[in-house]
């Protein structure tokens, strides 16, 4: 297994929102905060806290999706009670993309519009659905596909981590193999670089540490948000 990481600031934003924890060999994560001053970087690290206060029992083989799931929604309460004792937090709420690698599938949970993708037999594939009101659109033909990706309203999330009492974590499997690669990223990069870039940059042999070269690339693209990644090579 070959895995690279990073975070940047990007070139727009004072402070860092996103938060990101790779534990190897099994639990990878990222979130992307958000809500007013320092509170979005917050809530994204007291995600983050959660899944590495639960790392020795989600690392086990008897991890699952219900595991994964219930790790986001105690980190949801958590935020929620953190953001009722102070009101300079209120309103502040994170997306969560969290994979559990095992020996031949990965199993992961998901809530927000960062992203989870997995690049296998020369195709990448993005497992899980953005929830925000863009691709809500998308899906009843309200706009298109090509106009969401630079529609002034992209951002706008319909589901995130620390908003209601009540939230819905999409969690699956699917399987893996030795040459697979995954990629664990916020929205930092996935809006500053399109699917086919990505993908030729994920099976690109000759790019060691390919987290890097992503994000150095949503720089070159404009670097508006910030910009987090995790890519793990089998």
């Amino acid at each position: 297994m070959h895995v690279t990481h990073g975070t940047n600031v990007g070139l727009v934003r004072g402070n860092n929102e996103d938060s990101y924890v790779c534990a190897e060999p099994h639990i990878f994560a990222v979130a992307d905060g958000m809500g007013g001053h320092a509170a979005g970087e917050v809530a994204s690290k007291l995600l983050i806290g959660e899944i590495r206060k639960n790392l020795e029992t989600l690392s086990s083989v008897t991890c699952d999706e219900k595991m994964l799931q219930q790790c986001i929604t105690t980190a949801n309460s958590i935020i929620l009670s953190k953001s009722a004792e102070n009101r300079t937090l209120a309103g502040m709420g994170t997306t969560a993309s969290i994979i559990c690698l095992q020996t031949d599938k990965v199993i992961w949970a998901h809530i927000g519009d960062s992203r989870i993708y997995c690049c296998h037999a020369g195709q990448l594939r993005q497992i899980t659905t953005d929830h925000s009101l863009v691709d809500a659109w998308v899906k009843n033909g309200t706009i298109t596909a090509e106009e969401a990706l630079h529609h002034p309203q992209k951002n706008i999330l319909t589901r995130a981590v620390g908003v209601e009492n009540d939230i819905k974590v999409d969690t699956g499997t699917f399987p893996v193999e030795t040459g697979d690669k995954l990629l664990l990223a916020t929205d930092g990069l996935t809006n500053m670089v399109e699917n086919a870039e990505i993908k030729q940059i994920m099976f690109d042999e000759s790019i060691h540490d390919k987290a890097e070269f992503l994000i150095q690339e949503a720089l070159q693209h404009g670097g508006i948000d910030n910009i987090t990644a995790i890519v793990v090579e089998l």
